[in-house]
C-alpha cells in the first residue's frame, strides 16, 4: 500500500479517537484468527536482558546455550515484553522503552511473534496496583486520554524504527479493576466504565496511528479472571456497550489465584460462544518445587518438575478444547526469572529453569503445543 494511504489511515485513527469512535485499519471482514499462528506457545521474558547482564547462563539438557535459542529449539513461537513508562532503573525495574526495544529487536530477529504489554504505569500494574505514571498525575480524563494516545503512538513508532514492531499489543495489564487510578478505575459512581473505555480507545488509536500500516498489531484486552466467567462476561459486555474495539481476549490463569482448570474451561467455553474472539491465556505459572502455599481445591499436581509439566500439558488441552478453535495460546509468565547475583527477587518456584539455569521439562511441553 502507498505511504500516502498509510498516512490517511493514521489520520483517520486520530480523528476516530478525537470523536470517541472506533476505527479498524484492517480490511473489512478480515478474520483475526488468520493473523495469528495456529497456537501461541511462549512466555513473558521481560527480565532476560537483566539476567544476561548479571552473567546468568541457561542450559538445555546440560548444554549452555543462549536463552532465546533454547526457547526456539524447544518449539516456542511467541514472546511477551512489558513496558513501564518511567521505571526507576533500580533492581528489577528496568523495563523502559530503550531496554524493551533492544530485547524486542532480538526477539523479532530470532523469528518470534512479539506481544507488547503496555502497563501505563511506572511500576507493576495488576488488580491491586494500577497507579498512574508520576509524570501524568493530576491530569483530568480528557488530558489523560490525550497523553495515552500520544505516548502509545510514540512507543509503537519507536519500536517499529528499532526493528521491534510488536505483532500484538495489550492495552493495559490485568485491567479487571480498570487502569490509571483514580481516573480509569471502574467504580459504581459517575464515570464508571465510561472513563476506562475512553482511555482504552485512546491507547488503541495510538497503536493504530503509530504502526503506520494497513494491518496494525492486534489489540488484546487483558483481564486476570481466567476462572471467573461472570466477571469476564460483565467486562466484555461493557466493552461492546462503549465501543471498545479489540481483537483478542487475554486472561491470566494461575491456579493459586483463579482456581482449578474446570473454572478456566468454563470461562473459555462461554467467552468463545458469546464474544467470538480468539482467547489467549496471557499469563500462567505453576510451581516446580515447594513455594510455601497451601494446595488449591481441585488442583492435585505435585510441586515437582514433573508435576509442573503435567499441569502445562493439561492446560494446553483445556485451551485447545475451546469451541470454534478460539483458544489460541498460552504465555508463561517469567520463565527466565531465576535468582540473580546482587538483585533481590525472583519468580522463585514458578520458573521453567531451575536455580542453576537448567531448563525444566515443562519448557518443552509448552513448546510442543505450537505444533499442529
Amino acid at each position: 500500500m502507498p505511504r500516502s494511504a498509510w498516512r490517511i489511515m493514521a489520520a483517520l485513527a486520530v480523528c476516530s479517537f478525537a470523536l470517541g469512535t472506533t476505527f479498524r485499519a484492517s480490511a473489512a471482514g478480515l478474520d483475526v484468527r488468520a493473523k495469528l499462528p495456529s497456537f501461541l506457545s511462549g512466555g513473558d521474558i521481560s527480565l532476560l536482558g537483566l539476567e544476561e547482564q548479571h552473567g546468568q547462563v541457561y542450559k538445555f539438557h546440560g548444554k549452555p546455550m543462549p536463552a532465546l535459542q533454547i526457547f526456539k529449539q524447544a518449539g516456542w513461537n511467541c514472546m511477551r515484553l512489558r513496558l513501564w513508562v518511567h521505571p526507576t532503573g533500580k533492581s528489577i525495574f528496568v523495563n523502559n522503552l530503550a531496554y524493551t526495544e533492544e530485547l524486542g529487536r532480538r526477539i523479532k530477529a530470532a523469528g518470534f511473534y512479539l506481544v507488547l504489554d503496555l502497563h501505563y504505569s511506572d511500576t507493576w500494574a495488576d488488580p491491586g496496583h494500577q497507579l498512574v505514571p508520576a509524570a501524568w498525575q493530576n491530569l483530568d480524563l480528557k488530558q489523560l486520554a490525550h497523553k495515552v494516545f500520544t505516548y502509545t503512538r510514540k512507543v509503537i513508532e519507536s519500536m517499529k524504527a528499532a526493528g521491534a514492531m510488536p505483532d500484538m499489543v495489550a492495552v493495559g495489564n490485568e485491567i479487571s479493576p480498570g487502569m490509571m487510578w483514580p481516573v480509569g478505575r471502574i467504580t459504581k459512581g459517575p464515570g464508571g466504565f465510561a472513563n476506562l473505555a475512553q482511555l482504552l480507545k485512546a491507547g488503541i488509536a495510538g497503536v493504530k496511528a503509530g504502526s503506520g500500516v494497513a494491518t496494525p498489531p492486534l489489540i488484546m484486552i487483558h483481564l486476570d479472571r481466567g476462572g471467573d466467567w461472570n466477571y469476564t462476561r460483565w467486562f466484555f459486555d461493557r466493552c461492546a456497550k462503549y465501543g471498545v474495539d479489540y481483537d483478542v481476549i487475554g486472561e491470566s490463569y494461575y491456579p493459586i489465584f483463579q482456581g482449578n482448570l474446570a473454572a478456566l474451561k468454563n470461562t473459555l467455553f462461554h467467552a468463545a460462544r458469546k464474544f467470538h474472539k480468539p482467547i489467549v491465556v496471557a499469563e500462567t505459572g505453576y510451581a516446580y518445587k515447594d513455594d510455601g502455599r497451601q494446595p488449591v481445591a481441585g488442583v492435585s499436581y505435585p510441586k515437582t518438575p514433573a508435576g509442573q509439566a503435567e499441569f502445562l500439558s493439561d492446560l494446553i488441552s483445556t485451551v485447545k478444547a475451546t469451541p470454534d478453535n478460539l483458544g489460541r495460546g498460552i504465555i508463561y509468565w517469567a520463565p527466565e526469572w531465576i535468582p540473580m547475583n546482587g538483585v533481590a527477587g525472583s519468580w522463585h518456584a514458578f520458573t521453567l529453569f531451575d536455580d542453576n539455569g537448567e531448563a525444566l521439562p515443562g519448557l518443552e511441553v509448552l513448546g510442543k503445543a505450537a505444533s499442529p
